[in-house]
């Protein structure tokens, strides 16, 4: 209405100045019912635009009033709406916060307001009936979702999760391969499917399940390449425990394309450089070891590696594992493979140095070991026994190694298996079970004496004796190391390092 008006003005004063630029007003009559009206152009211009708008405006006032029952109507509603989505609100509210009563009170208002939203009063009813610990009402809800197409998902899912409360694993799986089918992108049927499978030990559905979801784009690339090769180390694991042929043969194939597809990926790694070197093929197992530590460096990728060859001196071992190391020079594994290498190969001078660079790392169990070592090889048994006193009381790493010198790195059981899948594909970090559960595992620190007491003789040797750890070279046979000879009064026979043993791990 204000713009009608406003546009009426503006052509009444564009016709009125026509009129007085143009300098002449003009003549007009009118004639009606036997009626003369003599006037001007411009009144006559004036009066019918005058005219106009009074029509227009008793116009809309009619047409207003007509649609006044109308609108009250839609007020009503309006207020009907508000309500109702306010009653929803107070009610999800009160079932997110275990108010079952309330919640169930309020989705029973919100039934007798919310018409145009019966999804969300389903959905109030079933998660408030859940609250209140009435299943009984809950699964009668979520079933009832599955009358309505858009609904069906959801229903699934609350009987699933009804399911699993109940302990009924059978009708939970059943839930969730429905829902699975029923739409590409439900990432939370494909994971408790998958997690089905991990937990029966169904690696090859487990790896068609990690197909599907990058099919159905429900994971990334990179989680499904990390999901793959971890089951089918998980494969190879148990395929290699069997003992025929062609199960080895499975294995060493899933295990090498677990190394290909992830070459971080250290169990799978370590298991397909075992199956290489136990089929003659040292030097491709080699290869898949170094291009694992060019990767991502791990402790059981070098113990793997120093176990492939049984023929050679330490300082031969020493000088592999030193290449080793300079493969990825930056990486902390590396500097404390340095070390490492320099106490088997006997040179303690570059022991020492290569232990410098570790200074500046967080004390563990492990590195005060390392260090104590270094420290006792170069002939100062007080700064071993400082840095034995620190690895008691220090954070301990995990034993990627084994548990007992007869063990094997990476012994999981399927139901650690499955743990390493779904970490290791999410975030891409491996986990050890084993010491999460904190089992029994080799210490890292050496057995040498803490305190002073008896400890004239050990002080003596460190003065007199030679260096504690004597070279010999002569060959490793089956990986043992020659017994050293006797120790001298006061002084300790070194310890032989643990090693990545071919036989199963003992049962603890």
């Amino acid at each position: 209405m204000i713009r009608a008006a406003i546009i009426v003005f503006l052509v009444a004063a564009l016709a009125t100045a026509i009129l007085a630029i143009t300098g002449e007003p003009g003549h007009a009559s009118v004639i009606w019912l036997g009626w003369r009206a003599d006037m001007t152009a411009a009144a006559f211009v004036l009066i019918t635009l005058f005219v106009a708008l009074c029509a227009m405006m008793a116009w809309r006032l009619l047409l207003w009033a007509a649609e006044a029952p109308r609108r009250a109507a839609r007020a009503r509603a309006d207020t009907r709406r508000r309500q109702a989505n306010d009653v929803l609100t107070r009610g999800f509210v009160a079932a997110a916060a275990g108010d079952g009563s309330e919640a169930r009170r309020l989705a029973l208002k919100a039934a007798d307001l919310a018409d145009e939203a019966p999804g969300l009063v389903r959905v109030l009813a079933a998660q408030a009936a859940e609250a209140a610990g009435d299943a009984v009402a809950a699964q009668a809800a979520y079933t009832a979702m599955l009358g309505l197409p858009d609904m069906r998902l959801a229903g699934h899912k609350g009987l699933m999760q009804l399911a699993l409360n109940q302990g009924d694993r059978a009708g939970a799986i059943g839930h969730a391969e429905q829902a699975y089918g029923l739409t590409p992108t439900g990432r939370w049927a494909w994971r408790a499917l998958l997690e089905a499978r991990l937990e029966a030990g169904d690696w090859t559905g487990a790896r068609d399940l990690a197909k599907g979801a990058l099919d159905r784009k429900i994971v990334s690339p990179i989680v499904a390449e990390r999901a793959r090769a971890a089951l089918l180390a998980a494969s190879a694991a148990q395929l290699e425990a069997a003992a025929d042929p062609k199960s080895q043969a499975q294995a060493l194939d899933f295990a090498v394309e677990a190394a290909k597809l992830q070459p971080g990926f250290a169990p799978g790694v370590v298991m397909a450089a075992r199956l290489l070197g136990a089929g003659g093929k040292a030097a491709r197992a080699a290869q898949v070891l170094e291009g694992a530590w060019k990767a991502s460096p791990h402790p059981a990728l070098w113990l793997a590696y120093r176990d492939l060859r049984t023929n050679e001196t330490p300082r031969q071992r020493a000088d592999r594992l030193r290449q080793l190391a300079e493969l990825n020079p930056a990486a902390r594994e590396s500097r404390i493979l340095l070390v490492e290498q320099a106490l088997i190969g006997g040179d303690t001078a570059r022991a020492q140095d290569a232990a410098r660079a570790l200074e500046g790392e967080p004390v563990t169990a492990r590195i005060a070991g390392l260090m104590a070592r270094v420290a006792f090889a170069a002939g100062q048994p007080d700064e071993a026994r400082v840095w034995m006193a620190r690895g008691v009381s220090a954070e301990q790493e995990a034993d990627w190694s084994d548990l007992d010198p007869e063990g094997r790195a990476f012994a999981y059981e399927a139901a650690d298996w499955g743990r390493l899948v779904v970490s290791f594909a999410e975030t891409g970090e491996l986990i050890h079970p084993r010491h999460e559960r904190r089992e029994p595992a080799m210490g890292e620190l050496p057995l040498q004496p803490i305190s002073y007491v008896d400890s004239a003789a050990f002080l003596a040797a460190h003065e007199s004796a030679p260096a504690p750890y004597p070279i010999d070279e002569g060959v490793y046979e089956d990986d043992e190391p020659p017994v050293p000879p006797a120790p001298q009064a006061g002084q300790r026979r070194p310890q032989a390092r643990r090693r990545l043993a071919s036989a199963p791990r003992v049962a603890k």
